[in-house]
């Protein structure tokens, strides 16, 4: 019974680590979706940023020209009543003072009004800067982590599919190497039966011409008896 609760227990041991890793990958393909959305809700963000940005800038310039065009009119009704003292026109020279210092009062509010606008201005590029930098360097992490994530897949594949004493690739070589082996035997069984035929070819027309007395028999009981013959002493 012990043994069959510790198999019970390396089963799900196994099944809880199959488990927890398919968990982990489909964390970690919904983490990459949720970034990859995340950059580009950033972006229509950065996008909208940049409008405004670029609104603000045309309204400090209107703003510059407003107080360029209020410091021009000041130095004109200034000439007015620095005529009208000359003239010895007191009441209108005071009546010409009084819309100067209008002139001016609506200047200092331009020039405050301006100045808040620079500072707008110029925190919202430091926002728009950074956010860029932020942006940029998220999608270079995202782009280097998917990279990697399809060379390691492919070469899981690759590993899967061509490692190992069993895969296709060391199956197809052995095939190989048996089938070169095989057209090696018969090209050598080719060859011999080639030969013998050849052999078998000579004897026979070598027959016929010791049958026909072209060619001494050398093999036969005259050629032997010749022979002992010739070991007689003289």
């Amino acid at each position: 019974m012990a043994k069959h609760d510790g198999i019970w227990s390396k089963l799900l041991t196994s099944v809880r680590a199959g488990a927890q890793e398919l968990g982990e990958a489909w964390a970690d393909s919904q983490a990459l979706r949720i970034l990859d959305q995340e950059i580009r809700d950033c972006d229509i963000d950065l996008r909208q940023s940049r409008e405004s940005l670029a609104h603000l800038i045309a309204r400090h310039t209107l703003a510059e020209r407003a107080l360029a065009q209020r410091a021009d009119k000041i130095a004109e009704y200034e000439g007015y009543a620095i005529k009208a003292l000359e003239s010895g026109e007191d009441a209108l020279a005071r009546e010409v003072a009084d819309k100067i210092a209008a002139l001016e009062s609506a200047r200092g509010d331009d020039e405050a009004h301006l100045g808040q606008l620079a500072a707008s201005v110029a925190e919202l590029r430091r926002a728009v800067a950074m956010a860029e930098g932020n942006i940029r360097r998220l999608k270079q992490q995202l782009d280097t982590v998917k990279a990697t994530e399809s060379m390691q897949r492919a070469q899981a594949a690759v590993a899967q599919r061509y490692a190992g004493p069993h895969n296709r690739l060391q199956t197809a070589v052995d095939s190989l190497a048996r089938i070169k082996l095989k057209q090696a035997e018969r090209g050598a069984r080719m060859e011999a039966a080639a030969e013998l035929a050849r052999h078998d070819s000579g004897d026979a027309l070598e027959r016929k011409l010791r049958d026909a007395g072209i060619i001494a028999d050398e093999a036969g009981a005259e050629a032997v008896l010749a022979r002992l013959r010739q070991k007689l002493p003289g």
